[in-house]
């Protein structure tokens, strides 16, 4: 069925298995009562089984909690928190502010956009590897046809800081033996043996991880839409405390242009107003 048969089914009734509210009396979010039977999970917890309609352990969800927690920079050098600031500095809402940052926050070279591509190459190259296909001729012919890998190298310097502290506590939490997460570590040590010298960033880890926990490309970037969030606040908050127009001025004198030069403005004449 399909076109106006398949419109009429749908007039006057919602099709979900994603919940309901029947009001003043319950909530039902993805089959359970959300205020009995899910009242006890935390937030990630019930955002994460709205997404993938399931439940991680103990373990994983302390290192899902810590993929947004070692990421959370209340920078406002950073592209996505500079917008939440200068919303501040201009004395917008916080709420489109926030909105605003984090909508930027989909960048394609270092944003979501990145993390995307880079769970994506990395579920898609195990699969194939798994099939008996060799490692480095997938690294080769991504690098030959996306002139770069998702996930891997970082601008302004090589080492990423977050990876350390995240590698510690997966280890603690015994999950550093997923295949996803090595053939990760696989990936970067063939570009580092290459020409390329390409490290592994926070992008190619926390997609990895994801991986392993069973999460699909598509389940991945749902889960990482708010992991910049807690840095974008105290960057608006920061920004408002100040006089207006104080985050990153630019004054003329420092822009570079190449238009016409300076000229003197003639006052209109009476017959030019006649003439228009």
């Amino acid at each position: 069925m399909k076109g106006p048969e398949l419109l009429e089914q749908h007039v006057g009734r919602l099709v979900t298995s994603a919940g309901a509210f029947f009001p003043g009396e319950r909530a039902v979010f993805r089959g359970h009562d959300l205020h009995a039977s899910l009242k006890d999970l935390d937030w990630l917890e019930l955002y994460l089984f709205g997404i993938t309609g399931r439940r991680y352990t103990l373990q994983q969800m302390k290192v899902l909690h810590a993929l947004w927690t070692y990421t959370s920079y209340p920078d406002a050098r950073l592209w996505n928190n500079r917008v939440a600031a200068l919303a501040g500095t201009a004395r917008s809402t916080g709420n489109l502010g926030i909105a605003a940052a984090l909508a930027v926050s989909e960048a394609q070279i270092y944003g979501w956009g990145a993390a995307l591509r880079a769970s994506e190459f990395l579920t898609r190259a195990r699969i194939r590897v798994d099939a008996g296909e060799d490692l480095k001729e997938l690294v080769r012919a991504e690098l030959e046809s996306e002139r770069g890998i998702a996930g891997y190298g970082r601008p302004i310097v090589s080492a990423d800081e977050r990876i350390a502290p995240m590698m510690a506590l997966v280890r603690e939490q015994g999950l550093d033996g997923g295949e996803h997460l090595k053939l990760a570590f696989e990936v970067e040590k063939i570009l580092l043996a290459g020409r390329w010298r390409l490290h592994m960033n926070y992008a190619a880890l926390a997609a990895a991880l994801a991986a392993d926990f069973g999460m699909s490309p598509r389940e991945y970037y749902f889960f990482g839409i708010p992991a910049f969030l807690a840095g974008m606040p105290p960057c608006y908050l920061d920004a408002a405390e100040k006089s207006e127009g104080l985050l990153f001025p630019l004054p003329c004198r420092i822009m570079l242009y190449e238009g016409v030069s300076s000229r003197r403005w003639k006052p209109l004449e009476k017959s030019d107003l006649a003439d228009g």
